[in-house]
C-alpha cells in the first residue's frame, strides 16, 4: 500500500465514499480510504436510502438538497442509474398541533430552496388512494424532489468515480492505531502496514465510539437497532407498474409512526421505535465476528405501529411479509451528525454519528472536501459540528438522550421544546432557590437555565405549541418588570476564559475584527475566519494592559476554546484558561438596578465612577472576587455580576429578600430582540460577515491587521451584499421564529434569522438578510408566518431605545 498520502479517510461506507469523492472534485486526489472488510458492509448495505428534506433548517435544508443533487450528477457522469428514485415524499396531518407545524414550515422551504406544497385532504386522496380517509386528516405537505437511492449504487459509484480521479481505495485493510508525528502529521497503522497523511477523517459509522478512544475522543454517538419490512407483492402496485404509471410519493402518517414506500411492486415499511422499545447496539464495543451482519426480527418492538398502519392502509394486511430487515446504525442525542474538527486534534476530521448517511453522505462530503482544500465549507456547519456538545456528554447520557430523540422522531416538534430525559444533570447552588421561585427550566451546555417562572403548577408545565401559550403572560410581566423596575437572570452557564501572558493584547489584537478594550473597559468583539464569517463572539474585559476576561455563549465553550486554542502562538507568551466551571453570572437589569446593588456592594456605582461599558472587581454581599461588569442583554441599566461559584446561592438570596423579581430566558430573548442584539448562530454566523450583520461599528479595518480583514475590505469595495434589518410585524395568534422567508411585492427577497413577539412593545419583531436597497427605515415588506403573507416594515436601529440612553443612564 501506499506509505502517504495528502487526506486518509478510515471507513467505506456511503459517507466515506462520499467524502473520497468530494476530495478528488476539489482537486485532491491523493487521498485514500481504508476499509476494514468490504465497502458498503456496514450500515450502509442494510439502509432503506431514503432523501428526506423536510427539516426546520436553513442550512441543513440546503444540505440535503445538495445529496440529492450531487446523487444525480454522480448518476450522469457513471452514465447508469445507482436507483435514485425521486418520487415525492407526502406527510400527513391528522391533528392540528401536526398542521400547524406544516403550516409554520412551508415558509422555511420557500426561503431555502426547498420544492415543497401543502395539500387538501381531497388532493391527499388522489395522491395516495391506499391510505384510508379519515375526518381527522387536516391536510398534508408534498416534497416532489424527495425520493431514495439504492446505498450499495451510489456507494459504489461514488467510490468509482473517486478512484478515476487518482484517489486509492483498500478494501479488507483495517486501521489499528493512530499516532500525532511531530511535523503535524498523522501516522496511520493498519492490518497491511503503515500509512502517514496530513488529514485523517474517522467516518467509521458503528465503530465510531471504539476508533475515536484511539485518540482520548469521547464521541456522543451510540448505534441504535432499526428495522423495517418488505411486502409481498401488492396487486395494485404491479397494476400500475404494467400500465407505466409512477409510484407512489413515500407516505409518513403520524397515526402509525412510519414510513411506507413502494419496494420492487411491494411496500418497504419502516416503523420508528418508541422510547421504551428501543434497543441499543455495541455502546462499547462492536462484536469482532459481526460485518455484513442482520440482526433478528423484533416484531413486539412495532407490533402498535404496524396494527395502526393496517388501519390506515389496509393493502398492507391483504399480502404476506417477504423480509425484515433489522440492522445497527448510528444516533447522536439531537440526531444530527458530528461532522467538522476533532476538538483538540489539528488535522483530524469527524464524520461520525451519522443518523442516516445516504442522507448526509452527498453533502457531507462536499462540505468536509471544501474544509480541507479551501479551508471553509462554504455554509454554516454550527448545527453538525462536533464541537456543539460539551464534556457533560457522557455514555450515559449520551444513551438516555438517543433513546428519547429517536423516540419522539415522529412527535410534531415545536421549536425551542424541552425534553426530560437525562435532567437535571448540572445546576447551580442556587436552583433550589428559583425552583422555589417557579423557575420552569431549560438547558445550556448541560446546566439548567430558567426559562420563564410560573405561580402555578399548571403554568409550569409546558405548552409546546406554534400559537399562544399559557405562559405568555407570565412572560410579559417578567419584561413589564425589568424594563420599569428591576428584574435578575441566573446565567452562570455562560463561557468564562482568561487570556494573560506578555503576548495576550497582540494575541487578541490579530484574532478580533474591533479594537481591544482599553483598561477597565470592555467591549464586544467577534471573531473571524478567513473569509470574514464570524466564528465566535465575545465581550472582552481588560483588566492589565495583558490581562483579559473573555465571555461568550454557553454552547460555545468548547467551540471556542478550541478554536482560539488552535491559533496560540507556539511560544509560550500567550496562556488562556477556561474557568467556565469557576464563575457563575448573575445579572440585574432595569432602571432600579443601581439603587438595589448599591446597597450590597461598597463600590461606587455612580455614573461617573463607574461609567457604561466598564467592569470593576469587588464585593456583593459577602460575595469576594466578583466581577462586576457594566453591561446589560436586556439593553436596560444593569449589571453582570461574575462571582465565584460559592457565593451563587447568597448572591441569589441576598437579590430576592432585596424584593428583585427574577425572570427566564423568554423574558431576555424577547429583550433581545427588542434591542436587536444578535445572536450567536443566528445573526453571529460562520458564513454571515460583521457588514452583513450590520456590526459595522464593531469592524475597525484601519492600521490593523486581522484574520479576515482582507475579505472584509474586498466585501467592503464591492458592495452589494445583503444586510440584517429590523422588521416590525403585526401580531397574530402565530408569530415568527426564525428563517421564514421575506419578500417584497410578492418576490423572495431574503429570510428572517430570529424572531419572536415583543412584550413590551406587543408586536412581532424580526430580524432579517434582505438586499440593502430595502434597508431603509420604512420601506413595506412582506414574510410569511403560519402559510401567511404579513406586512412588515423596516424600523430603524431597534424598537425600544435606540440611543441607548437606558444603558448609560
Amino acid at each position: 500500500m501506499k506509505s502517504h498520502a495528502k487526506v486518509v479517510v478510515v471507513g467505506g461506507g456511503c459517507v466515506g465514499a462520499s467524502i473520497l469523492y468530494g476530495l478528488t472534485q476539489h482537486g485532491c486526489s491523493d487521498a485514500v480510504m481504508l476499509e476494514r472488510t468490504t465497502l458498503t458492509s456496514g450500515s450502509t448495505w442494510h439502509a432503506a436510502g431514503l432523501l428526506v428534506t423536510f427539516v426546520r433548517s436553513h442550512n441543513i435544508s440546503k444540505m440535503t438538497m445538495e445529496t440529492i443533487r450531487i446523487y444525480g450528477e454522480v448518476e450522469k457522469k457513471l452514465g447508469s442509474s445507482v436507483g435514485l428514485r425521486q418520487v415525492g415524499q407526502l406527510r400527513v396531518a391528522n391533528t392540528e398541533k401536526r398542521w400547524d407545524e406544516f403550516q409554520s414550515y412551508i415558509s422555511i422551504a420557500e426561503a431555502a430552496g426547498v420544492p415543497c406544497r401543502l395539500v387538501t385532504p381531497e388532493e391527499i386522496k388522489e395522491i395516495h388512494p391506499l391510505l384510508a380517509q379519515s375526518e381527522n386528516i387536516r391536510g398534508g405537505i408534498l416534497h416532489d424532489q424527495d425520493g431514495y437511492v439504492n446505498p450499495a449504487d451510489i456507494t459504489m459509484g461514488l467510490a468509482k468515480l473517486a478512484r478515476d480521479q487518482g484517489a486509492t481505495v483498500y478494501q479488507n485493510t483495517e486501521a489499528q492505531a493512530y499516532e500525532k508525528l511531530d511535523n503535524g502529521h498523522w501516522k496511520v497503522t493498519t492490518s497491511k502496514g503503515e500509512i502517514t497523511c496530513e488529514h485523517l477523517i474517522f467516518a467509521t459509522g458503528n465503530y465510531a465510539r471504539e476508533n475515536a478512544r484511539r485518540v482520548g475522543l469521547d464521541l456522543p454517538c451510540i448505534p441504535i437497532v432499526h428495522q423495517y419490512w418488505t411486502t409481498e407483492t401488492v396487486p395494485l402496485l404491479k397494476e400500475r407498474r404494467t400500465e407505466g404509471l409512477p409510484e407512489f410519493p413515500i407516505l409518513r402518517d403520524e397515526d402509525y409512526g412510519a414510513y411506507l414506500r413502494e419496494d420492487v411492486g411491494g411496500f418497504q415499511f419502516g416503523p420508528y421505535e418508541f422510547e421504551k422499545d428501543l434497543k441499543l447496539f455495541a455502546e462499547d464495543k462492536v462484536p469482532a465476528d459481526f460485518g455484513a451482519d442482520l440482526l433478528p426480527e423484533d416484531f413486539e418492538a412495532v407490533e402498535t405501529q404496524w396494527e395502526r398502519a393496517l388501519e390506515r392502509v389496509p393493502a398492507l394486511g391483504e399480502v404476506g411479509i417477504k423480509a425484515n430487515t433489522r440492522g445497527p446504525f448510528q444516533m447522536t442525542p439531537d440526531e444530527l451528525p458530528l461532522c467538522g474538527p476533532a476538538p483538540g486534534h489539528d488535522n483530524l476530521w469527524l464524520a461520525e454519528g451519522v443518523p442516516g448517511g445516504i442522507l448526509w453522505g452527498g453533502t457531507m462530503g462536499e462540505r468536509l472536501a471544501r474544509w480541507i482544500v479551501d479551508g471553509h465549507p462554504g455554509i454554516d456547519m454550527s448545527e453538525i459540528d462536533p464541537r456543539r456538545f460539551g464534556d457533560y456528554a457522557s455514555k450515559r447520557w449520551t444513551m438516555d438522550k438517543v433513546r428519547e430523540t429517536w423516540g419522539t422522531h415522529m412527535d410534531a416538534h415545536v421549536p425551542g421544546e424541552d425534553f426530560p430525559s437525562a435532567r437535571p444533570m448540572k445546576t447551580m447552588p442556587s436552583y433550589d432557590l428559583l425552583t422555589a421561585q417557579g423557575a420552569v427550566w431549560t438547558t445550556f451546555n448541560g446546566y439548567e437555565f430558567p426559562r420563564w417562572f410560573a405561580k402555578s403548577p399548571a403554568e409550569a408545565t409546558p405548552e409546546h405549541s406554534f400559537r399562544r401559550t399559557n405562559h405568555m403572560e407570565l412572560v410579559q410581566e417578567e419584561v413589564r418588570v425589568t424594563r420599569e423596575e428591576a428584574g435578575f437572570i441566573e446565567m452562570s452557564p455562560m463561557t468564562k476564559f482568561t487570556v494573560r501572558g506578555p503576548g495576550a493584547a497582540k494575541w487578541l489584537d490579530g484574532i478580533m475584527a474591533n479594537k481591544l478594550p482599553k483598561v477597565g473597559r470592555m467591549t464586544l468583539a467577534v471573531a473571524l475566519n478567513p473569509q470574514g464569517g464570524m466564528e465566535g463572539e465575545y465581550t472582552i474585559v481588560r483588566y492589565g494592559e495583558n490581562d483579559f476576561y473573555l465571555v461568550s455563549t454557553p454552547n460555545g465553550q468548547v467551540y471556542n476554546w478550541d478554536y482560539l486554542s488552535r491559533l496560540l502562538p507556539d511560544d509560550g507568551s500567550v496562556i488562556m484558561e477556561d474557568i467556565s466551571e469557576q464563575l457563575g453570572v448573575i445579572a440585574l437589569a432595569g432602571p432600579k438596578s443601581r439603587e438595589i446593588l448599591q446597597q450590597l456592594t461598597d463600590n461606587d456605582l455612580s455614573n461617573a465612577a463607574f461609567p457604561w461599558l466598564t467592569a470593576q472587581m469587588g464585593e456583593v454581599g459577602y460575595a469576594k472576587g466578583v466581577h462586576l461588569l457594566r453591561v446589560s442583554y436586556t439593553g436596560e441599566l444593569g449589571w453582570e455580576l461574575h462571582h465565584p461559584v460559592g457565593y451563587n446561592r447568597h448572591l441569589v438570596d441576598q437579590l430576592l429578600k432585596a424584593g428583585v423579581k427574577p425572570f427566564g430566558l423568554e423574558a431576555l430573548e424577547s429583550m433581545r430582540l427588542e434591542k436587536s442584539y444578535r445572536a450567536i448562530n443566528r445573526e453571529i454566523c460562520k458564513d454571515m460577515t460583521p457588514f452583513e450583520a450590520g456590526l459595522d461599528r464593531f469592524v475597525a479595518l484601519e492600521g490593523r491587521e486581522f484574520i479576515g480583514r482582507d475579505a472584509l475590505v474586498r466585501q467592503k469595495e464591492a458592495g452589494g451584499y445583503s444586510t440584517l434589518v429590523t422588521l416590525k410585524l403585526p401580531f397574530c395568534d402565530t408569530s415568527v421564529m426564525a428563517d421564514e422567508s421575506v419578500y417584497r411585492d410578492g418576490t423572495l427577497v431574503g429570510r428572517v434569522t430570529s424572531g419572536g413577539f415583543s412584550y413590551y412593545c406587543n408586536h412581532d419583531i424580526a430580524m432579517a438578510l434582505v438586499p440593502q436597497e430595502l434597508t431603509a427605515e420604512g420601506t413595506r415588506l412582506q414574510v410569511m408566518v403560519h402559510n401567511e403573507m404579513r406586512e412588515a416594515e423596516v424600523i430603524g436601529i431597534c424598537a425600544v431605545d435606540p440611543t441607548s440612553a437606558r444603558a448609560r443612564a
